[in-house]
């Protein structure tokens, strides 16, 4: 019950931030993922034993040129397509080796395509038309705390049998089902309480929220189980790190922001 109270109080004051950014300005919100960033990025570079101050300048770089003053959206669409990639690699090596390899060519790859991407198609969700829509990334968040909360308490209460024990031995079938479960949930009161997506959208986007959010996590929990730590870090009392935290719509945004362009464009 301590457990539940600790991650709930440090969930609510990370989840009021985020909002409050958001609908505050543009500029607001921008300023507090850039921060996010720099925490998650610091976190994850430590976890893969990589120091570097490139990564750091890459990371401005691209969420300026990116997402907060696109200079070009055909680059955008290129660097969604090799996300989206390399994040499906990412998933075969889960799958299907020992190891995630991990050489220094192959760590900067992970941090351009995987991390930094990851916070850079996260800022551009909100975008419909070039207009700042917040309601949508909050929509998304929504889903993907929804599906976070759900598997948690349901796994921890019927969980029976394992997803992936050799990766992540806490997680299982019922969790991720009622992870799903609860994201389906989300997507309909998100439906009720906005205009801005049908119905139909929202449950893609929480199926989308549901399977890639719980594959970040596994290949999150492969990093840490090679590095050796529990936690990514300790910022989050009850969660660990943020990068523990953000593991999940790191990687699912750039298939979400790919979701929300294929049907804009259709459209």
């Amino acid at each position: 019950m301590k457990e539940f109270l600790v991650r709930g109080v440090s969930g609510l004051v990370y989840i009021a931030l985020v909002i409050i950014s958001m609908f505050s300005s543009r500029d607001w919100f921008m300023g507090l993922f850039v921060i996010l960033a720099i925490i998650t990025l610091r976190e994850f570079l430590r976890l893969i034993h990589l120091k570097s101050y490139l990564a750091y300048l890459l990371l401005f770089v691209g969420l300026f040129f990116l997402s907060y003053r696109v200079f070009d959206i055909n680059a955008v669409y290129l660097l969604l397509i090799l996300s989206c990639f390399v994040n499906l690699f990412l998933l075969k090596d889960v799958l299907w080796t020992s190891k995630i390899p991990m050489f220094e060519k192959k760590k900067y790859i992970t941090v351009i395509f995987y991390l930094i991407s990851g916070f850079i198609f996260l800022t551009r969700i909100p975008y419909i038309d070039d207009v700042f829509i917040p309601k949508v990334l909050v929509g998304v968040f929504f889903l993907v705390w929804s599906n976070d909360s759900f598997a948690y308490m349901i796994g921890k209460t019927f969980g029976k049998h394992k997803l992936l024990e050799r990766i992540s031995p806490k997680k299982t079938v019922e969790g991720f089902l009622g992870g799903m479960l609860g994201a389906l949930i989300a997507s309909f009161i998100i439906f009720k309480y906005t205009n801005s997506y049908s119905l139909t959208n929202w449950i893609m986007m929480a199926l989308i929220v549901s399977v890639f959010g719980t594959i970040g996590d596994l290949i999150q929990s492969k990093f840490k189980r090679q590095a050796g730590v529990k936690d990514s870090g300790v910022l989050m009392p009850g969660h660990g790190g943020l990068f523990d935290r953000l593991d999940s719509i790191i990687y699912a945004s750039p298939f979400v922001y790919a979701y929300l362009e294929i049907f804009n464009h259709v459209s």
